[in-house]
């Protein structure tokens, strides 16, 4: 882990348990974070523990799914705004097509006005902030650059909406010359509108879904209570259909069931399903329960507000 200095999350992000790696916002500084200081934040990363993401159990590295990236902000909280003092990968998203990538709503918002959003589509991207924290010492903008490109955020205008649907989703634009120049991924395949409703319950459970991004494990207990340690790095794990509704799909996380799962750090990430014999990007990771064993829930992409929102950005099936 760089040298890093733990902030709280929003209160929003406690309400919600939003996997967006709530605590983990981290600032470029010359000292280490001491682990009683690690211990004693809510949700933290384990330093001394592998940088692995998703959960440790049933979970693999994902380096063939390009098209997955992290979401990485700079942004300032001192008393100069005009330069950033903080740096790092804060969620998990997709590229929808050259020059648009999807991520969650609670992603891009509640953050100073300085704040400036980047996109990295690396394998590692822990590790490259890392390597870039050491070759660009104190300055967190000239990092992002190396590790990142800068993009202009669009979030739905009706989020945060009713539990019902929150409209908790977001779009990061593009300049897709950057973005091409620096890596090659084909785009991920949104689906048809109700296209997880066509199966009906009992086609969903014999459907293949797999969850990927970059977030941490789940809960692990130790001195000081419980911690999220690993995160950054693209995994994925198969997770299994338990629910629908208009505007979320929950998926089932246990393991004994040989299903892997999100958690704090995959919010904005894909939920993809096979449908048709094609891995289809059906949902994005939003929330689950605290500990990240049980149920992964995701926004659904087939819903007539989520496309309605993606139609100006890209072309729909």
């Amino acid at each position: 882990m760089r040298g890093a200095r733990f902030t709280v999350g929003t209160p929003q992000e406690k309400r919600l348990f939003t996997r967006r790696p709530e605590g983990f916002l981290l600032t470029v500084t010359p000292a280490r974070v001491s682990a009683a200081l690690a211990a004693a934040c809510a949700l933290v990363l384990g330093a001394a523990l592998p940088s692995t993401a998703i959960s440790s159990y049933n979970a693999a590295p994902a380096p063939e799914r390009t098209e997955v990236g992290a979401l990485v902000a700079t942004w300032d909280n001192d008393d100069n705004p005009a330069t950033p003092d903080r740096v790092d990968w804060v969620c998990s998203g997709t590229m929808i097509d050259a020059d648009t990538f999807l991520t969650a709503a609670h992603c891009t918002t509640d953050w100073p006005e300085n704040v400036r959003f980047h996109v990295s589509l690396d394998q590692d991207v822990e590790g490259a902030l890392e390597r870039a924290a050491e070759r660009h010492p104190g300055d967190p903008a000239a990092v992002a650059r190396e590790v990142a490109v800068e993009g202009i955020a669009h979030n739905h205008p009706k989020y945060p909406g009713p539990a019902s649907d929150t409209y908790d989703i977001s779009v990061i634009e593009l300049p897709a010359a950057q973005v091409a120049a620096r890596w090659s991924f084909t785009p991920a395949t949104l689906p048809e509108a109700g296209a997880l409703g066509a199966p009906g319950p009992r086609g969903l459970k014999d459907t293949s879904f797999v969850v990927a991004g970059y977030g941490t494990q789940e809960a692990r207990r130790g001195p000081g209570g419980h911690t999220h340690p690993g995160g950054g790095v693209r995994m994925k794990a198969p997770v299994s259909y338990d629910a629908l509704n208009p505007a979320w799909v929950r998926l089932a996380m246990t393991a004994p069931q040989g299903n892997g799962g999100a958690c704090y750090g995959d919010s904005g990430g894909p939920n993809f399903a096979l449908l048709d014999g094609r891995l289809t990007l059906v949902g994005t990771t939003i929330t689950g329960d605290s500990p990240c064993y049980a149920t992964n829930v995701a926004y659904r992409l087939d819903s007539d507000g989520a496309r309605a929102f993606l139609a100006p950005f890209v072309t729909l099936p």
